[in-house]
């Protein structure tokens, strides 16, 4: 099996600007993203694919194989990370010369992964044969039972009703938070319907303190705690 790890990591963040550079035991976050790849064993190559200039720069000193100038379209707030991962894909198999089984992309903001969680992952979607995997935890909160939108009259209702009520949290249908850690694309699937979820997509389960993800400067805080509680 060829495999691919991508990193992606935008230029800019309204939630946290720069926050893919922010650092974790003295490591940017784009840094410690391509040295787990690395760990893992599992990649032919690494990719880092960035519109930022500090990332294109540096990404080779942390062990990338391939930096990837993303294109302007792909560098919005609201372009696709599926469509902006094929990009990454295709060119570097245009680069290398070569063709890929699986590829594989580590968010650079969910840092608290370890190689278990990345080689098991792919070695799910590898045995089961399936589109893809993405990584989840069970879910703090449950649809339900305890998670809310506002109705036409701006009314709290649950968020998925169900035609007897659930009494308890126990009652509640199992649901997971994606966390980001690692998604898993057969290479086949993902160039001819770049998406994260397919009918047979599989999850797998990784703990909720190596699950959270970095969307503000709170999540930072709480991520270093755990990181270094994990990793000293």
């Amino acid at each position: 099996m060829k495999r691919i790890a991508t990193i992606c990591a935008r230029k800019d963040s309204k939630g946290l600007p720069g926050k893919n550079k922010l650092l974790l035991n003295g490591l940017p976050l784009f840094g410690l993203a391509i040295r787990q790849a690395k760990m893992s064993s599992y990649f032919s190559e690494v990719v880092v694919s960035t519109n930022d200039p500090d990332i294109l720069n540096d990404s080779m000193k942390f062990g990338a194989d391939l930096i990837i100038e993303r294109p302007s379209v792909l560098s919005t707030d609201t372009a696709g990370k599926p469509a902006t991962i094929l990009h990454a894909f295709i060119e570097s198999e245009r680069y290398f010369n070569t063709k890929y089984d699986t590829v594989v992309d580590l968010d650079v903001t969910s840092p608290l992964r370890v190689s278990e969680d990345i080689c098991g992952a792919i070695n799910l979607l590898e045995e089961k044969k399936v589109c893809s995997v993405v990584t989840a935890c069970d879910s703090h909160r449950n649809p339900y039972f305890n998670l809310l939108e506002l109705n036409d009259s701006n009314h709290a209702k649950l968020t998925k009703e169900t035609f007897s009520p659930v009494l308890s949290r126990q009652e509640a249908p199992k649901c997971f938070d994606m966390n980001a850690a690692v998604h898993v694309w057969n290479a086949t699937d993902l160039k001819s319907n770049p998406v994260i979820l397919y009918p047979n997509t599989l999850i797998y389960k990784m703990p909720a303190e190596r699950s959270w993800d970095i969307d503000s400067f709170f999540d930072y805080e709480i991520v270093k705690f755990l990181y270094e509680k994990q990793f000293g």
